[in-house]
């Protein structure tokens, strides 16, 4: 009896049709009406308005403004604790590393309903310290997102380049900035991504926190919330954009990258 093959290509159809229906068309359509004015005729005049609107390039300011702070927060909290869940000789590093992941399992809203108790028990009125509380709620958010891609990449580092440099008299200052920081790089552009982009649009924080000034991802809920999806359109399109960018400078499209001294990351 002959068997029957099914070949790679069938069996990625499916996934092309979801990526075709849920990825690709809904890009299209954000391209159509960036591109386009209210009669359906082509017109730069959204991009032009975009640049040249007060309210938009404020609002770009700042976001930038709370998502580098966050970025840079999470990055200076997670590649310590990397750092340490990774070379520190911990026998159950694997049930640690769970312990900061665990968050990600509760529900978002919850999670920072429960941060927001705290900080008001703490402060009295969240109102008074919108940006402080923001950039914690957002931190406490993603943070998650940078320690893993770090640990991820430290893990992997070779420890005979470490015992090398020991050997050779290197101080533990010069092993962590000459070796393990350089290598670690791709971990740590990889988290970097990952917290940069999204804290720029993460509007719910702002909302709980009681931050009434509006970042990306706000303002393009009130494009799309007063039906205006042309400017909507422009905003996430520039958003997309900044996103190919990031990735595309940090290396996201290569394939099996390696960083030196033959050390490969996956």
């Amino acid at each position: 009896m002959k068997k029957m093959t099914i070949s790679r290509s069938v069996l990625g159809v499916p996934y092309l049709l979801f990526q075709l229906v849920f990825i690709v068309l809904p890009v299209l359509v954000i391209v159509y009406y960036a591109f386009t004015n209210g009669q359906g005729e082509f017109s730069p005049e959204n991009f032009s308005l975009f640049f040249t609107n007060d309210r938009t390039i404020g609002t770009l300011v700042y976001s930038f403004a709370v998502a580098l702070t966050t970025t840079a927060v999470c990055l200076l909290i997670a590649y310590p604790v990397a750092l340490i869940l990774a070379k520190g000789g911990y026998r159950r590093s694997n049930v640690l590393l769970m312990l900061f992941v665990m968050p990600m399992w509760i529900n978002f809203a919850l999670r920072i309903t429960a941060l927001k108790e705290i900080l008001t028990a703490i402060e009295g009125n969240l109102a008074f310290h919108p940006f402080l509380n923001t950039i914690i709620g957002m931190t406490y958010d993603f943070l998650p997102f940078m320690i893993l891609p770090i640990y991820n990449t430290i893990v992997k580092i070779d420890h005979s380049y470490i015992e090398a440099a020991w050997d050779l008299g290197a101080r533990n200052r010069v092993v962590l900035f000459k070796i393990l920081l350089p290598l670690s790089m791709p971990g740590i552009a990889s988290g970097v991504t990952m917290v940069l982009l999204p804290s720029m649009t993460n509007y719910v924080v702002l909302d709980m926190m009681y931050n009434s000034t509006y970042i990306m991802g706000s303002l393009i809920g009130s494009y799309f919330s007063a039906y205006d999806w042309h400017n909507g359109s422009v905003i996430s399109l520039i958003l997309l954009l900044m996103i190919f960018v990031c990735s595309f400078a940090a290396g996201e499209f290569s394939d099996g990258k390696k960083g030196k001294g033959g050390v490969s990351y996956g």
